[in-house]
């Protein structure tokens, strides 16, 4: 016999026999429930002063039968329940409610969060006898400011439409929204910022989640701002516009939900709890943290992401739930895989130690090659910049190199040498690293250790920027921050101003003048002839004050 769900302590064997034998029912979905099942449900729940709820399937089958208490009834669990492709969850709730009154707000907000078909409470009078039906249902698209459309109450076998039909035209309208938009490999994402400043610096902050997003395969479907005076510390986000949220998604087919800012533990914990439905949330740093996973080739990139990875589930494992399955498989979830994400703290710190040995003992490699390097008495150059801003390119430009170069952000991950020769016979070697990006997540930048100390050998920086992003001077000051954090604020740099035939030329000169830059368009050779007469002379500079050490 299938389980009784809730709260059933206490109850008779008699009593659990009548609510086992509420499986064997079968419920009419065009009405509902009928006047006789709705009379013997009504019965038994003023028999054990409780509520009693349904969860029935688009064929009439009671799937789960669920005991509350006598004003709420606990949430069934969907995730024992078969999902098909369908958008809203394939089921409806029906459940009745002892006294007068209809469905609270608390379980309207259940109504986006679970996603039924169609969310109903049965009246149970003081006799026990059946009352009026109050249902309720999502629309496809808000009406008067609302995600849902309440019914006039009605008594059992007098649904005013026919309810099949009805959850069949919402599908149907919800098909017709997503058609011709764009679908991700990944999935679709709905992006979320909460934010305690201007609403403007927010919007900023989502234009480059959304080009994360993109570069993890995600075709971003909308986006939604919160302004609040401190986030929700259980949800980030306020009960209300949580709902929203969760109605919106469902509107506009999203599988994924981005937020922007990093979710504590107990935030996800909680978030796992009240988003059952196919919808799975990451925050940013798991963003950049699945970006570094699709991105990472050499062995050293592959263990440095994970290393990140294992970084960041450490404090998330003493929850371990629902909600840590969703961290597993696509996005937020590449890297060390389902099975490493299941195992305990133990096991975790002692993978952890392996990997930071290895690191090491690949950073020493590292450093054996650099000090090779630094007998061969050429100065070292280091591209550096935030992401996507074009380093790979100018690289492969100055050294005629084939480095993968692509218009996405994190496209490189593991540092590559090449040797440059100027004009006049001299010859530097200049390095590409990983990129850089606002509020980079400390995981990474402990991961990356070793391979930012390339940065520290460097005698001169050549700090590389996109001229043409609108934001170009917050992530000139972005880059200058971190390196300031890797105390390399004393180390010469100069910064390349790139996509200068992109950008509008009076921006183009305020950044040069500002920063005494060179104006550069990496894939144009003609355009790099300044920057190579600039660097030679840095370069001289630089050799006649510190004189590299002679081979041998």
């Amino acid at each position: 016999m299938a389980k009784v769900h809730g709260h059933t302590q206490g109850l008779k064997p008699s009593q659990l026999k009548q609510l086992e034998n509420l499986y064997r029912r079968r419920l009419p979905v065009a009405e509902l429930i009928l006047p006789e099942q709705a009379l013997a449900l009504s019965r038994l729940s003023a028999e054990l002063g409780r509520q009693v709820g349904l969860v029935v399937s688009r064929r009439g089958e009671v799937e789960q039968v669920v005991v509350g208490g006598p004003e709420s009834l606990p949430a069934p669990d969907l995730s024992r329940l078969r999902r098909g492709t369908s958008r809203l969850a394939g089921y409806y709730l029906i459940h009745t409610r002892l006294g007068s009154g209809g469905l609270s707000g608390q379980e309207l907000s259940q109504l986006s969060r679970r996603r039924w078909d169609i969310l109903a409470a049965l009246t149970v009078e003081e006799n026990g006898l059946p009352g009026a039906i109050h249902a309720v249902h999502l629309l496809p698209r808000p009406a008067r400011g609302q995600d849902l459309r309440r019914l006039d109450p009605f008594l059992p076998g007098q649904a005013p439409e026919d309810m099949g039909r009805l959850v069949r035209s919402l599908e149907e309208e919800l098909a017709r929204q997503a058609t011709g938009q764009e679908v991700g490999q990944a999935g679709n994402a709905l992006l979320v910022s909460v934010t305690t400043g201007p609403k403007a610096e927010a919007e900023e902050s989502l234009d480059e989640l959304a080009e994360l997003a993109r570069s993890a395969g995600l075709a971003v479907r909308g986006r939604v701002i919160q302004r609040r005076q401190r986030p929700d510390p259980r949800t980030l986000l306020g009960p209300g516009k949580l709902s929203e949220v969760l109605a919106l998604g469902l509107r506009l087919g999203a599988d994924v939900l981005v937020v922007d800012q990093e979710l504590s533990p107990a935030q996800a914990h909680h978030l796992a709890l009240v988003t059952e439905a196919e919808l799975k949330f990451i925050d940013r740093t798991q963003l950049i943290l699945d970006i570094f996973a699709q991105r990472a080739r050499t062995r050293e990139g592959k263990l440095q992401v994970e290393m990140a990875q294992m970084r960041y589930l450490m404090p998330r494992l003493g929850l371990r739930d629902d909600g840590l399955s969703r961290l597993t498989g696509g996005i937020g979830g590449r890297g060390p895989g389902e099975t490493r994400m299941e195992i305990d703290r133990r096991r975790v710190r002692e993978r952890l130690h392996r990997l930071e040995r290895e690191l090491a003992e690949i950073g020493r490699q590292r450093q054996r090659r650099r000090a090779r390097r630094q007998n061969l008495g050429l100065p070292v150059l280091s591209i550096v910049g935030y992401t996507n801003a074009g380093k790979s390119t100018l690289l492969n430009a100055l050294t005629k190199s084939e480095v993968v170069a692509e218009n996405r952000l994190f496209a490189t991950l593991d540092p590559t040498s090449r040797r440059l020769r100027f004009p006049r016979e001299r010859e530097v070697i200049i390095t590409d690293t990983v990129g850089f990006i606002r509020d980079l997540p400390e995981e990474l930048r402990q991961a990356f250790a070793a391979t930012l100390e390339e940065l520290h050998e460097a005698d001169l920086l050549l700090h590389v920027a996109d001229a043409s992003n609108p934001q170009a001077e917050e992530q000139i000051a972005a880059v200058e921050a971190i390196l300031a954090d890797l105390d390399l604020a004393e180390t010469p740099r100069l910064l390349v101003l790139n996509k200068m035939d992109q950008a509008p030329f009076p921006a183009l000169v305020a950044l040069s003048r500002r920063h005494n830059g060179v104006a550069v368009s990496a894939l144009n050779p003609a355009t790099l002839t300044p920057l190579l007469e600039r660097l030679e002379e840095m370069v001289g500079g630089l050799k006649d004050e510190q004189p590299r050490p002679e081979a041998g």
